[in-house]
C-alpha cells in the first residue's frame, strides 16, 4: 500500500513537472509554477516550479491572501503583475516567489477543487511583458489539466 502510494505521487509529480515545463516553452515565459494550499491548513506552497534559479521556492509558505498565490486562491479571481513590485498590493515582501526568482511580470490563475479554490497556477518572467489574451488561454488551457490531474491524484476525486 505504501509502494503504490508513493508511486502515484512520483506520477503526479512527473505529470505536473511536464505540465510546467511545457507551458514554460508554449508561453515562452521564463518560469511556471504551481501553488497549492496545504490539505486542512491556511498556508500556501509552491511543490512544482519550472525555470527556477535557486531552491528557494521549496522552503516558501506563505499565508493564505499574502503574495501572488494566496491572493488568487483567497479571492478565486486570477492576477496579473506588470512590474514588480511597482504596482502590488501590500509589501514586496509578501511576494517570495517574486523576490526569490527575480520575476518582474507575473500571471496567474486559479486552481479550483469542487468549486473552490485551493492553488493557483502562475507563469512569470524576469524582464517587462506586456500579457495579451493568447497568454491568459494557454495559462488557463493548462490550469484545467492541472485541476483535472490534481482531481484525480492528489485530492482523490
Amino acid at each position: 500500500m505504501e509502494f503504490e502510494q508513493s508511486s502515484k505521487a512520483e506520477e503526479l509529480t512527473d505529470l505536473l513537472l511536464l505540465e510546467c515545463d511545457q507551458l514554460k516553452e508554449n508561453m515562452p515565459c521564463d518560469f511556471s509554477g504551481i501553488a497549492l494550499q496545504k490539505y486542512g491548513e491556511m498556508d500556501v506552497v509552491w511543490p512544482y516550479v519550472s525555470g527556477n534559479r535557486n531552491e528557494k521556492y521549496k522552503y516558501i509558505t506563505v499565508r493564505y491572501g499574502k503574495g501572488i498565490a494566496g491572493k488568487v486562491i483567497s479571492s478565486g479571481s486570477s492576477m496579473t503583475i506588470a512590474s514588480f513590485p511597482n504596482d502590488i498590493i501590500g509589501k514586496s515582501t509578501e511576494y517570495p516567489i517574486m523576490l526569490a526568482e527575480k520575476i518582474i511580470s507575473a500571471y496567474a490563475c486559479p486552481l479550483i477543487w469542487k468549486g473552490v479554490p485551493k492553488g493557483a497556477l502562475l507563469i512569470g518572467f524576469r524582464d517587462p511583458h506586456t500579457f495579451n489574451q493568447d497568454n491568459y488561454q494557454k495559462v488557463k488551457q493548462t490550469a484545467e489539466k492541472v485541476e483535472s490531474l490534481l482531481a484525480s491524484y492528489y485530492f482523490g476525486n
